[in-house]
């Protein structure tokens, strides 16, 4: 019947091949759909199992993603602080400042003056009195400089301070940044580690799709010796295993979305009380509908990858179904 399927089907044009085409690998993967659903213990453990090991890379590149943005609002805030020379004038420093703020390097400018500095400094240290009774004022002027955010960065933070550090009016220039560079060599290494075990990860994933269906082939080989005494291709035989594979990832990648937002939620709750008891917001962010596709996509193609080389061997070799 297969071998007259193939003839009939030689005879029709090329455009009625190409919809046959179609209409066959539809046919096959809805065929290969409700075969899942025949065995449904052993296809739902696959598919759990599948979901669980595609959920741990998943929930790892959530937490790197939450990181770089936690860091990159860091890194807006950081600033620069200018000490400026004693004696200068209050004209000579609002012209610094006109200065700076036309730098394309700078987002925001912000003054502290002598008499400022002493009295916040009078009010967090404890020392009011004390400093009453100091002849002049110690404190220096400072200019609190916000670097743009294409300068935010430890490198380009540091260039912008070597470059505010040449003008007149400053005595010397801080940026304590090295914290900042000690959370981002972390989250890079949090970066390679989502790669390592996101790798050792995908490899389990390939294998259990590829053991899955082997074991499928083994137990269908009987039917697959018949199709092929009656002129079924090898392709023809091969194609609803892919798709078996392809099912298995797309469900796989689906429940780990699902497990990786019910850990969101469940997370955020817990630090929304923590952020409460010091004033603070700060909220997790999940896997967009964009990341969930390319989830998908990525689960779909490991299903292909695991069954594909798995199902071509098991059919060509006919040793296979020898007793």
């Amino acid at each position: 019947m297969a071998k007259q399927n193939n003839i009939t089907q030689s005879k029709l044009p090329i455009s009625g091949r190409i919809v046959m085409f179609f209409i066959r690998h539809v046919q096959q993967g809805m065929s290969s759909m409700g075969e899942l659903w025949r065995n449904p213990v052993s296809s739902i453990m696959t598919m759990a199992v599948l979901g669980v090991s595609l959920s741990l890379p998943a929930a790892l590149q959530v937490l790197v993603k939450n990181a770089e943005n936690i860091t990159q609002s860091w890194n807006s805030a950081a600033e620069i602080s200018l000490f400026i020379n004693e004696g200068r004038s209050e004209q000579s420093i609002q012209s610094l400042i006109t200065r700076i703020k036309s730098f394309r390097e700078v987002a925001s400018v912000d003054y502290i003056s002598r008499e400022q500095a002493l009295e916040e400094f009078q009010r967090l240290s404890g020392f009011g009195e004390a400093l009453s009774y100091l002849d002049e004022n110690p404190l220096p002027a400072v200019v609190s400089v916000t670097p743009s955010v294409k300068y935010s960065s430890p490198t380009g933070a540091r260039e912008l301070l070597r470059k505010l550090e040449r003008e007149p009016e400053v005595s010397f220039g801080r940026l304590d940044i090295e914290w900042l560079e000690r959370l981002q060599a972390l989250v890079r290494l949090l970066e390679k580690t989502v790669l390592a075990i996101a790798a050792l990860l995908v490899l389990a994933v390939v294998l259990v799709i590829g053991n899955t269906i082997r074991l499928a082939i083994m137990n269908r080989r009987t039917e697959i010796e018949i199709m092929k005494l009656v002129g079924a291709t090898e392709a023809f035989i091969q194609r609803p295993f892919l798709y078996t594979g392809i099912w298995y990832g797309v469900i796989g990648g689906l429940l780990a979305w699902l497990i990786i937002n019910i850990l969101v939620w469940y997370l955020d709750g817990a630090l929304a009380d923590l952020m409460g008891l010091y004033g603070s917001q700060l909220s997790l962010a999940s896997l967009t509908f964009a990341e969930l596709g390319q989830l998908v996509l990525l689960a779909s193609f490991l299903g292909w990858l695991g069954s594909y080389p798995v199902s071509y061997t098991h059919l060509t070799l006919p040793t296979i179904y020898s007793v």
